[in-house]
């Protein structure tokens, strides 16, 4: 495929990289296959923790360069990422595509977000203000400043390899900070196309070796980033057990930590809704990647009026779903990312029916010609009640689960009624409904829409989520506060050392 040889994956790969130069790691072999036909991809020898510690006092060494460039000059290393991602677009958006499985439009979607994140890195490198503010001394002067923490360590998952990374990255490296990656053990080969890209802007302006690191490995290398002091902030991105270890073991030493964990998102289809809208936020939201992202559609809350006029739309459109090779344009669904997730998706169904679940559009595994890697499932539709367990469980799938109400103020009960906290929409026409919707009374979530799905989430808004999502915020808006640390700073340029609260104190 001449998409690998461009972004210069091999069959044998080093699973680690100071940022220009590959380190020669002997650890276990990482074997990625496409879950698109089952193919292996290549191979990768995961680091040791030699390996790690030689690149994370590379890092630490780094920063102190890196954190004195002007950050108007940090962000012009971020406008050359971007515009090297722009150049190699269409084969990273491929690769994307077939390690991961998502469609090829989504593929080139991921890349087209990091592009993004680089335009807007590239403008907040200009622009990382402090405040001023009013001494209650005469002749002194307030002011506060951010500097930049160190390494960044950022740990993202497999169903978006490339963009979360990203997020994170470029707005740490025009912060002033260095970055190591660990990626999802699943997408390894992403990540590595994605070093390889940004090597020839590093080697161009002679960087020094340490700025954005790639560390491949298993469990164990989170846990030595989680733990390690000489890390200020972990960003982890992936399920919320993972999210309660990462936080655990970074509280412990009073590190922070940035979570993007679990999404159980609904969408409230009002019966003041246009449903044409409506049926097509819902579709894309719960079988766009498969029923893998953070923000998928898990769970529709519909108006008793409209639910039977709601269920017959869904069941329609259902059948018109084109399940396939995602690298071919003319199908919607690709496969789940392996045979673990397969066995999570059949587990769910078989609890949602033990529970009393009611599937209006049935389940199941797809096997024949065209789906050899076993990963392909039809995406199903079941009627459930609320109380079901499983419904408060997120299954990364394409499961949707149908329910009933009758007020909006139920509706929003509802919709808050479970342990994540990520991303919600209501789908109406009624200006009440909306606002009541986004109010202070409405949607407990980090992300509230009105009249469009609950993902397909823009870089220029903060990402994330509350409760058991982690409370993390990512990309856009002042999310960039969360890679720096606040210094508030006095300058007394009288003659006399007046105190604060006007304390006397004379010697």
């Amino acid at each position: 495929m001449n998409f690998l040889q461009t972004l210069g994956i091999k069959e044998n790969n080093f699973g680690a990289s100071s940022g220009t130069i590959w380190i020669e790691t002997k650890g276990n072999c990482i074997s990625s296959h496409s879950p698109v036909d089952g193919k292996l991809i290549g191979k990768i020898n995961s680091v040791e923790k030699e390996n790690y510690e030689q690149l994370i006092s590379t890092a630490a060494k780094s920063f102190t360069q890196w954190r004195m460039t002007p950050a108007p000059q940090r962000g012009e290393i971020v406008r050359q990422i971007g515009d090297a991602l722009r150049k190699n677009k269409e084969p990273l958006g491929k690769l994307v595509s077939y390690e991961m499985g998502k469609s090829l439009q989504e593929g080139y979607g991921e890349v087209q977000e990091m592009i993004d994140i680089c335009d807007f890195a590239v403008g907040l490198s200009r622009q990382l203000y402090g405040l001023s503010m009013h001494s209650e001394r005469p002749h002194h002067r307030m002011y506060e400043q951010w500097h930049p923490l160190g390494i960044v360590g950022i740990i993202s998952a497999f169903n978006f390899p490339v963009a979360v990374w990203s997020w994170n990255a470029m707005l740490a490296l025009v912060c002033g900070n260095v970055c190591v990656w660990k990626p999802s053990e699943k997408t390894p080969l992403c990540a590595i196309a994605c070093q390889n890209i940004i090597k020839e802007v590093l080697t161009k302006n002679n960087l020094p070796e340490g700025i954005c690191t790639l560390i491949i490995g298993g469990r164990e290398v989170g846990e030595w980033m989680s733990n390690d002091n000489r890390i200020p902030l972990i960003s982890a991105t992936g399920s919320t057990r993972m999210g309660k270890e990462v936080a655990q073991a970074v509280g412990k030493r009073l590190g922070r930590s940035l979570l993007e964990l679990g999404g159980n998102n609904a969408i409230i289809i009002s019966k003041n809704a246009d449903l044409d809208i409506a049926i097509l936020g819902a579709v894309f939201g719960a079988v766009g990647t498969a029923g893998q992202r953070c923000t998928t559609t898990r769970r529709l809350i519909i108006q008793e009026e409209v639910y039977d006029t709601v269920k017959n739309k869904l069941i329609t459109a259902y059948k018109q779903l084109s399940i396939g090779d995602p690298m071919d344009e003319k199908n919607h669904v690709g496969p789940l990312i392996d045979k673990d997730a397969i066995k999570m998706y059949l587990h769910a169904i078989e609890e949602c029916k033990k529970e009393g679940g009611k599937f209006i559009v049935e389940g199941g595994v797809i096997t024949g010609a065209g789906f050899e890697s076993g990963c392909y499932v039809k995406p199903c539709i079941a009627e459930v009640e609320s109380t079901f367990k499983i419904v408060q469980h997120e299954t990364f799938a394409p499961i949707l689960y149908l329910l009933k109400y009758s007020t909006t103020v139920e509706a929003i009960a509802l919709q808050n009624n479970v342990p994540q906290g990520l991303s919600s929409a209501i789908m109406t026409n009624d200006l009440k409904e909306a606002e009541l919707f986004l109010s202070v009374a409405g949607s407990d979530c980090g992300i509230a829409n009105v009249n469009i799905g609950t993902s397909g989430a823009e870089i220029g808004g903060a990402f994330g989520g509350e409760k058991e999502t982690g409370g993390g915020r990512e990309s856009g808006s002042d999310a960039w506060k969360n890679y720096m640390r606040r210094q508030t700073n006095t300058i007394n340029y009288s003659n006399t050392l007046p105190l604060a609260q006007g304390i006397k104190f004379d010697i």
